[in-house]
């Protein structure tokens, strides 16, 4: 099956489904109504059989819980990782103030992801009525996350799951990874990710890097931004942290929550910082 079939499909939702955008009677002002989340998506492929999946199942990568992709759907042959990065409208808002969300990013938060859900759905079906087996691990009742196996106080109460959106679009060609844990792909690192495994045959996209964080500079400005101080240069991330503040935005603004500091007004926010594209 040809690339551009599937990726003429998803640029087509993203550029046209209403569901791409603030619903007028849910926006949380009048002006945000109609406020599109997601700008022209980045796809990326892997082989289901690529070795590199099986690195994530090591301790300290992801673990053991990891599940590969044809234990997932046996007959797998393609991974497909998709980066939404967000519309200007939603990343200039959230630079504004760095202590707390903006109303446009909690809005990409959670009825983006709504949105993400139901393009996933139609990608399905797209390829199965094609005849190609197909599924998204981050919506199949086996998705599960888990608390890792450590010692480390700082490390025990956050979780992580046996499929990662992050990870795995690592594998596919789609970037590198950031000290906020991030991943900084060519059209940034403010965005979303999803992914399908597919019996469809897509050729892989080539890896432009060899290690996992090639595209950090350490420059250190997701470092400043976080509002709770929970990103090192020395450890990286501090997951409990994050959870907290995360927390308490839910506590205000249920059902939504949200932060986003550490992709907003970074060298990395839209791109590869020093990339000339």
């Amino acid at each position: 099956m040809e690339k551009e079939a599937l990726t003429g499909l998803i640029n087509e939702l993203v550029n046209g489904a209403r569901g791409n955008s603030v619903a007028t009677d849910t926006a949380l002002r009048p002006d945000l109504a109609g406020m599109p989340f997601f700008a022209e998506p980045l796809v990326g492929f892997a082989a289901a059989d690529d070795p590199y999946f099986g690195e994530l199942k090591k301790p300290g990568v992801i673990g053991k819980h990891f599940l590969l992709p044809r234990d997932w759907l046996g007959s797998a042959q393609t991974v497909v990782s998709v980066f939404f990065p967000h519309t200007e409208q939603v990343k200039k808002a959230n630079r504004q103030n760095m202590e707390w969300p903006a109303d446009e990013w909690l809005h990409a938060r959670i009825e983006g992801q709504v949105f993400l859900e139901a393009l996933g759905r139609h990608v399905i079906a797209f390829l199965k009525d094609r005849g190609f087996d197909c599924i998204s691990p981050g919506a199949d009742p086996r998705f599960s996350t888990k608390s890792p196996l450590t010692t480390d106080k700082a490390e025990q109460n956050y979780y992580t799951s046996n499929w990662s959106e992050r990870h795995v679009a690592h594998v596919c060609g789609l970037g590198t990874f950031g000290l906020s844990r991030g991943l900084i792909t060519p059209r940034g690192i403010s965005g979303r990710f999803t992914s399908f495994i597919t019996g469809a045959y897509f050729e892989p996209t080539a890896r432009p890097y060899s290690g996992t964080k090639d595209y950090c500079t350490r420059c250190g400005a997701c470092v400043r931004h976080c509002p709770v101080k929970a990103i090192s240069p020395e450890t990286g991330k501090n997951h409990p942290l994050c959870s907290a503040f995360l927390n308490r935005t839910k506590e205000k603004h249920r059902p939504r929550y949200g932060c986003g500091k550490c992709q907003s007004g970074v060298p990395c926010e839209n791109g590869i910082p020093g990339s000339r594209d």
